[in-house]
Order: C-alpha cells, then structure tokens, then sequence
C-alpha cells in the first residue's frame, strides 16, 4: 500500500477520500502514517467519489478508498460521473484474503457464492482501465491503471486483497508520467493546410470552447489562439472557465435556444466556427436546439481533428490549436455579424471587479425600502450572486436552477467553476466542494446548491466542518425539484421534497461556528452576501427563497424560441 500512495502523490495527489470498512482497517493504517497522503473520511462512499472528483478536477487527480462490495458500489455512480466528464482518478477497493477468494467463503459484502470478481466486472463499464492486483503483479499493474488515467483523463479502478495490500513492495523505479497523445508530422501537416483553406475563405469566424480543453490541458493554447485572432468567442456549460470571461472577445454562454440572442447569432452564423474540445450534449445544448452544423467548420477533439468532415487522426487538441493559431496570425480579423454593436454590457475586468461594489451598494442602495419589501426573485438572485464572486473563488453549482442561474453570469478573471451537466447527478455539488477546497485551500469555495440536490448528500456539510474548510454556501430553497416541475408533473408530488429546518442543519452536523444567514427580500440577499464575503473565519450558509414555479432566464429562453414551443414556461 505505501508503494500506491508513493504513485498516487506523483501524479499529484495529497488528500485520500472514502469510508472505513473492516475489509480496509488495516491499510488505513498504512494511510494514516504516510508522510505525503492524507485520509479524508467523508460520510458516505459516494460522497468520496465526488469529492475526488471535484479534487481531480483541481488538481489533476484525485483518489478515493473504499471497502469491497457495499463500499464500492456506493461509490460507482460517482465513479460513472466521473468517466463521463473525462475527470482522471482511481477507486481502491480493498477486499477479502487471497485465501478467503480461494476457498469460496460466504462472507459479508459479498452475493454468497464466492464470485469476488463480480464488483469489479461492474466497475470495468465506466473505468478506462482496472486491475485485480497479486503479488506477481501488483507493482506493474498500478503503473499501468495510472498512466492509462493519465492518458485517457478518465477513472482507474484496483482491487486489492487486504493481504496483499499489506505485502512489502520490492525496489522499484520511478514512475513513468504519459506525455499525452503525439502528434504525426504528416497528419498534422494535412491539417495545417486544410485549415488553412478554410480560414482564408471564411468571412467571419467564432470559437465556441468546451471542458475537453481543460481535461487535456490545451488552455495555454486556446488562450493563444484567442489573442492571435481576436475571434468572438463563447463557452458551453461544461466548458464555463476554461477561457477568461473578462476578455473584450467572450460572448457569454452557448446554449442553444437557451443562449441570448447575440450570443447565438454569433456562433450559429458564423461563416467558420472553431469548436474546440466540445461534446455536444441536451443539457448544454438547450435540447440539441443548436443550429449550427456540426459536420461543417474546425472541430478539434482530444486526440484528432476535423475540417468540414474530413479527419485528421492523430493531431492532438493543444497541437491543432497551436497550428491554427500560427496560420492566424497577422491576419486580418472581420467579426462575426451581429455582435459589434448589440448594446450588450461589456464584462468588468479582473482588476475593477475586485474593487466593485457587492450587492447591497452603489446603485441598488438608492431604493433600499423597494427592495426590502419585494420576494426574491431567480432573476434578481442570480445577478446578485453573480456580482458578488471574487477572481479568487471556485464556484461548485449543482444540477438545477442552481447551474442553470449562476453559468450565464459573467465571472471574472481567475475564478474557477465546477459543475456536471453531462452526468448531471444531484447531489454532486456539495461534496465536490469539499474536494475542490482540500485541492487548493488558498481559494475560497462557494457552493450554490438547491434545497432538493442537498438533501442527498448534506450529511458531507458536516466534512466540511470536520476539516476547518470556510466556503460559502447558497441555499436555493424553492421547496422541491423546480426543473423537474418544468419538465413534467408541475405540481405533482413527486416533484416535493420534505422542507427541512435548513437554519439548524450547520450545527446539527457539527459545523463549528456556522454563520447562518436568511434571505426572503432582494434587499436581505444583498445583506447576506456582502456579510458573507467578509466573514472568512467560518461557513457561511445562506438559505435564499425563491418562488416553486420560478426559473432562471436561460429556461425562459428555451421556452420562447425552441421549435416545439415548451409549454411550461409563460
């Protein structure tokens, strides 16, 4: 086990998410005592699982430990989402003896047959790579599981026995990082000129940018590209951060019916859009209403890139954005129709941003008996969150109206967003959050979670505190699941939740010192986050109220403009 941990803390990996089990007491042991890994206990395997996920979006890697059977399959859906989301990280599920395998026991955590490779078989579905590990070939096969997550940023998963968890490691060299995908000079030449082509005859052109940029390390050479041609540019939900929202050229977000009109008038007629590292999803596309054709334009994946349908395999993101970016320069810019004159407001920079005034100050503090007197509204929620994120904060949103409000708000430059609109479980944000601030303790996080999406996985909140982490938390308390109400079953009762005493629950967990905070009134909101962006010394939770039916305005959007003309939205 201290030969794992070594290769764990190589590929950056200094905190060690999961549960305890009496299959893996043992080994924790060994965790407790190394000198670079620290065991995080959370509540719950499948918090593990997101924490690490969060962690490896951060850090690059993240870990999770779990005991065999009932520990591991709690932790599989986080596992999944992980896949999903190309996020790199390993499972260690540790389990019975070798002895105990070989002789077929019956015992706990296992289906009674003595079938123990069954869970790991399960695993095999959403993992790039997996092992059961022996002491002829443990030392090789953890190579081997870490260098393909590495590759594929994608989950791992080992399953050790706990005896040979516990066997001495023999001497062992170094491991062998993956230096990513290689580029063939001839598939890359092929794409250069192709590209080319296609640039000179374009009149106008767009990037439209997405989270494979960030998951293969191609921000560097987006950022380039951006610089070198001046292209108007917009990002995906999955992609929110992975360029600087405070450039003159960012548009906002791509969503299909859900975008803002100049937004999708520049990205779906463009004479060339660049859609670098995007995977075009319902949740991001507002329902697949994008109406730009994927077949036409510069696509460039992970591994091979595309030019108006024809592919270049073997032309790696960072090295195709490189190419373009050395055939644009010099180049005379025209910019896309529609987005030179559109009265839009311009995104503060990172430097005045700092120094803007939070919500409760400047203009809104004109009128402070009117806005103490109206509900709160998503709307008014949502550009008042927006105002008060810091270019030092890491913001986890959850699935919901709480992605789904906060992702068209402009961020300034440094901030950090994490969110799983692919995989989209509830739940996911909260211990996220806790993973992504272990990652990088000197940010702050702020969490914007629905009070349906907490209810799953709140027990994490209590992590939190265990661990002396001081985030910020909005609470969205509409009573329920409101994008499920949208959807279907507007007043159903499938679609309530029990209303929980949210104000107690800090305490309850053991959160030392919670800061709890109420906002019913615009004005009590703006109160609530200009104290809690002061109030670094502990957690801050902040239950916002907002109305059951009410919905952000990128849903409203979609109403009015996606072809089939939803209904639930007036």
């Amino acid at each position: 086990m201290d030969h794992l941990l070594d290769r764990l803390h190589t590929v950056g990996v200094n905190h060690l998410f999961g549960v305890a089990g009496d299959y893996n007491l043992a080994v924790l042991d060994r965790v407790l005592d190394h000198r670079d890994v620290r065991w995080i206990g959370t509540a719950s395997e499948l918090g593990a699982a997101y924490a690490a996920d969060g962690y490896g979006r951060v850090r690059g890697f993240g870990a999770l430990l779990t005991t065999f059977g009932v520990g591991e399959l709690s932790a599989i859906n986080g596992v999944a989402g992980s896949y999903a989301e190309r996020v790199p990280l390993l499972h260690i599920a540790v389990g019975p003896t070798q002895a105990t395998e070989h002789a077929g026991s019956a015992v706990h955590h296992s289906t009674g047959d003595g079938d123990f490779d069954r869970f790991a078989r399960a695993h095999r579905q959403v993992v790039c790579a997996d092992a059961v590990l022996r002491p002829s070939n443990a030392m090789a096969e953890i190579d081997r599981v870490l260098t393909a997550c590495l590759r594929e940023s994608r989950p791992g998963y080992l399953r050790l026995p706990r005896d040979v968890a516990l066997g001495a490691a023999p001497p062992h060299q170094p491991l062998a990082l993956p230096r990513g995908h290689a580029a063939d000079a001839n598939s890359l030449k092929a794409f250069r000129v192709a590209a080319s082509a296609r640039l000179a005859a374009a009149g106008t052109v767009a990037v439209l940018a997405d989270f494979l940029v960030d998951r293969f390390k191609a921000r560097a050479e987006l950022a380039e590209l951006l610089a070198a041609g001046s292209f108007p540019h917009a990002v995906l939900a999955t992609g929110k951060t992975v360029v600087d929202e405070s450039a003159p050229g960012f548009l906002g977000l791509y969503a299909g019916a859900m975008s803002e009109k100049r937004v999708r008038t520049a990205i779906d007629k463009a004479d060339l859009l660049i859609r670098a590292g995007v995977l075009l999803t319902d949740m991001t596309t507002g329902k697949f209403t994008h109406r730009f054709d994927p077949e036409v334009g510069i696509d460039l994946g992970p591994t091979a890139a595309t030019v108006d349908g024809t592919t270049f395999p073997n032309v790696p993101l960072a090295a195709a954005l490189t190419t373009l970016t050395d055939i644009v320069k010099g180049r005379r810019v025209v910019k896309v129709r529609g987005t030179a004159s559109t009265g839009h407001r311009e995104p503060a920079t990172s430097a005045k941003r700092a120094h803007m005034p939070l919500p409760g100050h400047g203009a809104r503090r004109c009128r402070p008996t009117l806005r103490s007197l109206r509900p709160l509204t998503q709307a008014y929620l949502w550009d008042a969150v927006g105002a008060a994120i810091r270019p030092g904060y890491t913001v986890v949103t959850d699935e919901g109206t709480s992605l789904y409000g906060v992702v068209d708000q402009r961020f300034p430059s440094g901030a950090r967003f994490i969110a799983q609109p692919l995989w989209a479980s509830i739940g996911y944000g909260l211990p996220a959050l806790l993973g992504a601030q272990l990652a990088d303790s000197s940010r702050r996080g702020m969490l914007i979670i629905g009070d349906g999406a907490a209810q799953l996985t709140v027990q994490d909140l209590g992590t939190i505190g265990r661990y002396r982490l001081k985030p910020i938390v909005v609470l969205v308390n509409n009573h329920g699941y409101t994008i499920e109400r949208i959807t279907h079953g507007l007043r159903a009762e499938y679609n309530d939740v029990a209303r929980w005493r949210w104000t107690r629950i800090p305490t309850a967990l053991g959160v030392p010192r919670p800061l709890v905070l109420t906002a019913r009134s615009q004005a009590a909101l703006d109160r609530a986050l200009a104290r809690a962006a002061t109030e670094t010394d502990r957690l801050v939770l902040v239950e916002a109220f907002t109305g059951t039916y009410d919905v952000p305005a990128t849903f409203k959007r979609l109403a009015v403009t996606r072809p089939d003309k939803a209904r639930w939205v007036a």
